[in-house]
């Protein structure tokens, strides 16, 4: 029998509509105050613009605010820090969002980190990491934390599992490992130098794919009645490519997400909810690091 196709879309709606009532929650209680997203484009990429033009949207459509910083390729880098101390006091930012990747020579991992740790919504400044892997309150990245919500949509018990992540980023792969072994799953991470990557793979209940190769991982790569989480955006000659090759894998896989459509608009309801989340955070008066 085929895999259940795990639809992304459908349930980030469902966590859109979430955010969108708690935004308006919020407001009252606030005063009429609304979360506030700022993004920081730097240089003329076309893909990343997409993805910035379609978070500000997102926004908008959940009643928060949206702050959109557009900067040249060549912009300093004196500038650029300028621009996100700027926003680090500006009570109207709840959330600072550095589009990756930035042109060089400027250094994204080292401007990211310069983001106050109550606005990292990326989750991605060194503090947020460590507070997860600690297991302490603080933004978690927002494609892990998608990729949760559609494993447990999926029905897979977490709990004592094994599960297995392709790809070791600090984007994705590594908080990843931290979520599921948060969720008390035994977590194998693996990567270029893992030997007999398939093998490993096929002793998973849960396998998360991200490594950014079309199509990499094969039928025989999957447990019978896996669940299996690609996270692979590819460009390929007949179009968008996942990790997983899912015509053969959904006749293995128990569930499975597809590309497009699986965990591409989970990013976003997850950085929606981040931004939220900051927002109450810092009318707290949490203090992180």
């Amino acid at each position: 029998m085929p895999a259940e196709i795990i639809d992304g879309k459908q349930i980030a709606g469902r966590v859109r509509i979430g955010v969108a009532r708690d935004v308006e929650a919020f407001a009252q209680e606030f005063g009429g105050a609304r979360p506030g997203l700022a993004t920081i484009l730097v240089g003329d990429d076309p893909g990343s613009a997409i993805y910035v033009a379609g978070k500000q949207k997102a926004c908008k459509e959940v009643g928060m605010q949206g702050f959109n910083f557009p900067l040249a390729a060549d912009t300093p880098r004196a500038d650029v820090v300028e621009l996100i101390e700027r926003l680090n006091v500006d009570p109207d930012v709840s959330g600072i969002l550095l589009q990756l990747p930035v042109p060089e020579p400027l250094d994204g991992v080292e401007l990211t980190g310069m983001i106050d740790p109550l606005k990292d919504v990326d989750g991605l400044t060194p503090i947020s990491a460590g507070l997860l892997a600690q297991g302490r309150e603080g933004l978690r990245p927002c494609t892990p934390q998608g990729v949760m919500t559609l494993i447990d949509a999926a029905g897979a018990q977490l709990e004592g599992a094994e599960a297995v992540v392709i790809g070791r980023s600090n984007l994705f792969g590594k908080p990843m490992a931290q979520l599921l072994l948060g969720a008390n799953a035994t977590v194998t991470m693996c990567h270029s130098r893992t030997r007999d990557l398939a093998a490993v793979c096929r002793r998973a209940d849960v396998l998360v794919a991200a490594v950014g190769r079309a199509r990499m991982v094969k039928a025989d790569w999957v447990k019978p009645g896996a669940t299996v989480i690609d996270v692979g955006m590819n460009r390929t000659e007949d179009g968008l490519a996942g990790d997983v090759d899912l015509h053969g894998v959904k006749e293995v896989a128990r569930a499975i997400t597809p590309v497009p459509g699986g965990v591409g608009p989970m990013t976003i309801a997850f950085l929606l909810r981040n931004t939220l989340q900051a927002a109450r955070m810092q009318r707290s008066g949490v203090a992180v690091g």
